[in-house]
């Protein structure tokens, strides 16, 4: 302060406060402004970069015309937003909506032990006596808490409010992501400019490491997570499951925390064998295993060398998301976490923060950036 003051005059510095006050002022009213749109902005910029590959791919296929592969990637998006992914959160909405209403009304209840359970071969007996002690007991701590479950009730029903909302913000990230595909170079070289300003030495490594993170947590976590509760309410619907979409909301949320949907697809697997026949059961079983697989198998194709981020921040970040944003931040949220968490662990050289699905070029290129930093 003492050396500003030798330079600059006292009108100097008064103008300058006031230079600096109002480009403060400008920048917070420019955030209100937008604040609203910031989920659609944030999901519309990850969608982007996830879809870049397959926009790349497209764009080479109809002879270099970027236009043209967006716009075709756009209506794919959208029918598929549309159509499977509508039905299952509209299905999700209607069950949420039920289970709040039972919790509301203090009607909460399980499903005794089917008889036909004692007929099972070997474990019959065993799980009839395990399942009617649990429902016994189970239901009777239901009694003691159901009553100050009721402000539970008011939450979830003002999240399947919100659902409608959720929608539409897809929709509308879906078209800005389209927007945005042909423009990406411009995008991401006004990026690098940036960064480069603020970190001179390391602005290469974080645009990359930024860019991977985005890619692997979208296609790896969340992606893989979609599809599986997709597909996991396709059989539920076939299967005739009661609440088929809040089963499917519960197998998309343990997929993206990494738990898995299996606990789900187990439950639903006997549920299935108790009351189908012995054709449409096995089928359904195979149907079912298949999906329950599918993670492992895709997980390691989308994510390769795999991420570094807890699932503590991840399950965090699912949360936390979710509570700011609404149901658009259950997929923002993780996203977001994952790359504030790999490019500061990239900054403070803690371990090897590294980038999940990148071609050998751009792995040789980070290490000798890395080489360089260390």
């Amino acid at each position: 302060m003492k050396t500003l003051r030798q330079l600059l005059s006292a009108e100097d510095v008064v103008q300058l406060v006031i230079r600096l006050g109002l480009l403060g002022l400008l920048i917070f009213w420019t955030f209100l402004v937008i604040r609203p749109f910031v989920p659609i902005l944030s999901w519309s910029a990850v969608l982007a970069v996830a879809f870049h590959p397959v926009f790349a791919w497209l764009a080479q296929r109809f002879g270099g015309r970027p236009r043209t592969a967006s716009a075709v990637l756009t209506l794919v998006t959208l029918g598929t937003v549309i159509g499977p992914a509508a039905w299952l959160g509209l299905s999700a909405v209607e069950g949420i909506r039920d289970l709040a209403g039972q919790i509301g009304s203090g009607d909460l209840a399980l499903q005794a032990a089917p008889e036909q359970i004692k007929s099972w071969p070997l474990i019959g007996p065993q799980l009839y006596a395990i399942w009617n002690e649990a429902y016994t007991n189970i239901r009777a701590a239901l009694r003691e808490v159901t009553p100050y479950l009721k402000p539970l009730a008011g939450m979830m029903l003002s999240f399947a409010g919100d659902t409608g909302i959720g929608m539409l913000q897809f929709l509308l990230s879906v078209i800005v992501a389209g927007f945005l595909l042909p423009h990406g170079a411009q995008f991401v070289a006004a990026l690098r400019g940036f960064l480069l300003r603020i970190v001179p030495g390391q602005s290469e490594h974080f645009l990359e490491l930024a860019g991977a993170t985005i890619r692997a947590v979208a296609q790896g976590i969340i992606g893989v997570a979609i599809l599986q509760a997709l597909l996991a309410g396709i059989g539920f619907k076939l299967a005739e499951i009661p609440s088929a979409g809040l089963l499917a909301l519960v197998v998309l949320l343990l997929s993206i925390v990494q738990i898995g949907g299996a606990p789900v697809l187990l439950a639903v697997l006997v549920w299935i064998w108790m009351d189908k026949d012995v054709t449409v059961a096995v089928l359904l079983t195979v149907y079912l295993v298949v999906v329950g697989l599918l993670d492992n198998v895709l997980k390691p194709l989308l994510m390769g060398r795999g991420l570094t981020t807890p699932t503590l921040v991840i399950l965090i970040g699912v949360i936390g998301g979710t509570l700011a944003h609404g149901i658009i931040g259950l997929f923002i949220g993780p996203i977001i976490l994952s790359v504030a968490w790999e490019l500061s662990t990239a900054w403070m050289g803690i371990g090897r923060a590294t980038p999940a699905r990148v071609d050998q070029a751009t792995v040789v290129a980070k290490d000798a950036v890395e080489a360089r930093l260390t």
